[in-house]
Order: C-alpha cells, then structure tokens, then sequence
C-alpha cells in the first residue's frame, strides 16, 4: 500500500478531471437551450446535487462491494487505469458531443443524462471506489466536495462560458484536461502493478 500517496490536491484534481465540466458545457448548453435561463440554473443545481449525493453512496458502500466481489487494490487500480486512459483518449479525440440526444423530445432533462453519466459518470464512481479502498475518507470527501463545487460554478455558468470561450476554446480545454488525465491514468495502471508485483 505503500505507493499509494493521495493528496487532497490529487484527488480534486483527477474527480475534476473525471467530472469533465469544461467539456460537459456544450451539451449541457444544448439540452437546456430551450428553457428560460433561471429554469437552466434550477435544473443544473437539481441535476448536480443528484450526482453528488450519488458520487457520495458510492464512496461509503464501494469498499463494502469490492470486499463482497472479493476484488483486490491492485485489480481495481489497474482496471481503473485502463478506463481511465480511455476515457482520456476521448477526450483527446472527442466524438459527437450529443451522443446522449435521443431525440424523445422531453425538454427537460432529469437524472439522465446531465447527472448520471455525464458528471456521476462511471469513472467518478469507479475512482471514488478505488480512492474509498484505502484511508482517506475524510480527504476524500472534501475531495468531491471541492470538485463538485467548482464544477457546478462551471456547468450554471455553461451558457456564458459557451459565448466566451467558443466552441474551439471549449475543445482545446477538453483536450488539454485529457493529456492530464492519460498522465494520471498511466501512473494509476503503475500503482497497481507494483501492488501486484510486491504481493
């Protein structure tokens, strides 16, 4: 366990990464252009408070789950950073940002997709279950506390951020937190392996 050095920095750092506001705020700009600005701001409080009380459930029963699933540190943090490094080479190389349009016509969005998965996304989820395996409990609530906070100042702003930073902008800064995050995947996936090897 000795390689695994987490700091509130860190952690912060990587759950902002995952959380992806800068790179949600086209499409949250998109499921919500229809409705008034002040029913925006409501619906992405609602929506954000939903993921963190999510993100949170998961922090308190994921050590339980991986000891019911009798699954070891070092398998989580390699499978952790596998996916993690894949989500970051979507991030570097982004598909269609309205991937989660259905076309259903329902105006106004609820739990899916704005809260989960787009901000208590599968990654989220998995990381705070890898984080939550080792003592930092306390760090690690602060932790999601913090980037939720930032993130949820991000995404109420999306539609001002969207007229200032432009679409290119709003990719370059997508593209950016991805070569971030394949930094943290990949030292994620080494973690693991010397767990793996030290057993």
């Amino acid at each position: 366990m000795e390689t695994m050095h987490y700091t509130l920095f860190s952690l912060t750092f990587s759950l902002f990464l995952l959380m992806d506001p800068i790179g949600n705020v086209p499409i949250y700009v998109s499921l919500l252009s229809e409705l008034p600005p002040r029913r925006q701001r409501i619906i992405i409080i609602r929506e954000l408070l939903i993921a963190l009380a999510v993100i949170i459930l998961f922090t308190f029963v994921g050590e339980y789950l991986l000891s019911l699933l009798h699954i070891g540190t070092e398998t989580l943090l390699i499978s952790g950073g596998v996916i993690l490094f894949m989500i970051a080479l979507k991030m570097i190389f982004p598909r269609s940002k309205n991937a989660f349009a259905d076309g259903s016509g329902q105006k106004e969005p609820f739990i899916v997709p704005l809260a989960i998965p787009l901000v208590a996304g599968p990654s989220v989820l998995a990381s705070v279950m890898i984080y939550s395996h080792g003592k930092y409990d306390m760090i690690l609530i602060s932790a999601i506390c913090i980037a939720w906070a930032i993130s949820t100042v991000i995404l109420v702003s999306a539609p001002f951020l969207k007229r200032v930073l432009g679409a290119s902008g709003i990719i370059a800064c997508e593209r950016l937190m991805g070569l971030l995050l394949t930094l943290m995947a990949v030292q994620m996936f080494l973690d693991g392996a010397s767990l793996f090897l030290h057993k």
